[in-house]
C-alpha cells in the first residue's frame, strides 16, 4: 500500500509514466517486467488492455510492494473504485468529471484526469485533480504549449501525454511539467509483437537519461 504523498513524491522524482496499450493480459505483464528492468517502477495499465483488472492485481499481488500502479483510461468513478479495489494506486483519464475526481480523492489516490484548454484545466485542477494529463498533447502544440499554459497556470502539475518522444521529452521537461506520460515511444509494437522486450527496457533507460540531464 503507497500513501499519497509517497505515490507523488516517486511520480514526481521519476517523471515518466509508461503507458501499456497492448492486446493481451500476458503480453501487458510481460512489459511490466520490461519497464522494471528499464530502472522505472511505475506502471499505467489502461483499460484498453484485455483484461485489464486482472494485470493490476496481479502486479498488485507479485510486485504491490515495488511497482507503484496506475490504471489508465478510466472514464467514471464506478471504473476509479474497480481499479483502486484491484490494486490501483494512482488513476489517469483522458477525460475530467467531478465523479472521476471525488471518488479518487474518497481513496485517497492521486488523480490525474485529461483536458486540453486552459479553462479546463483549471477546472479539473479545482475540481481537486492532483495533476492535470493534458491530452493529446503533440496536437495542441507540444512544448511549446505546455510553456504557454504554464505563464498563467503555473500551480497546476502538468502531465503531458500524446506526442511525448526522445525528442520532445527534453523540451517537455524544461517546460516544468511534473512527469512524462509515454506509450508508443517506450512500448514499440513491432518490438512487442517480435517478443523483443528488451527493447521496451532499452526505451525506458534512454527516456531515463533525458530525465536525469535535466533534473540531476
Amino acid at each position: 500500500m503507497w500513501d499519497k504523498d509517497k505515490a507523488m513524491n516517486l511520480i514526481g522524482k521519476t517523471a515518466l509514466i509508461p503507458i501499456i496499450r497492448v492486446n493481451s493480459a500476458d503480453t501487458a505483464l510481460k512489459v511490466a517486467d520490461a519497464f522494471l528492468d528499464g530502472g522505472v517502477n511505475i506502471v499505467e495499465v489502461t483499460f484498453s488492455v484485455p483484461g485489464a483488472i486482472g494485470v493490476v492485481e496481479t502486479l498488485s499481488k507479485e510486485k504491490g510492494e515495488e511497482v507503484l500502479i496506475c490504471t489508465g483510461t478510466v472514464l467514471d468513478g464506478a471504473t476509479v473504485r474497480q481499479a483502486i479495489l484491484a490494486g490501483a494506486e494512482f488513476i489517469v483519464s483522458p477525460i475530467y468529471s467531478r465523479d472521476l475526481i471525488e471518488t479518487c480523492r474518497r481513496y485517497a489516490k492521486p488523480c490525474f484526469p485529461g483536458a486540453s484548454t486552459p479553462t479546463e484545466i483549471l477546472q479539473a485542477y479545482t475540481m481537486g485533480a492532483d495533476a492535470v494529463k493534458v491530452f493529446p498533447c503533440g496536437s495542441l502544440g507540444g512544448p511549446a504549449y505546455i510553456k504557454a499554459v504554464r505563464a498563467p497556470l503555473p500551480q497546476i502539475p502538468l502531465i503531458p501525454t500524446g506526442g511525448v518522444n526522445l525528442e520532445t521529452a527534453e523540451p517537455f521537461l524544461r517546460a516544468g511539467v511534473f512527469a512524462l506520460g509515454v506509450g508508443s515511444a517506450i512500448t514499440d509494437k513491432k518490438a512487442i509483437a517480435e517478443g523483443r522486450f528488451e527493447v521496451i527496457t532499452e526505451n525506458v533507460r534512454k527516456f531515463m537519461e533525458v530525465v536525469k540531464r535535466v533534473r540531476g
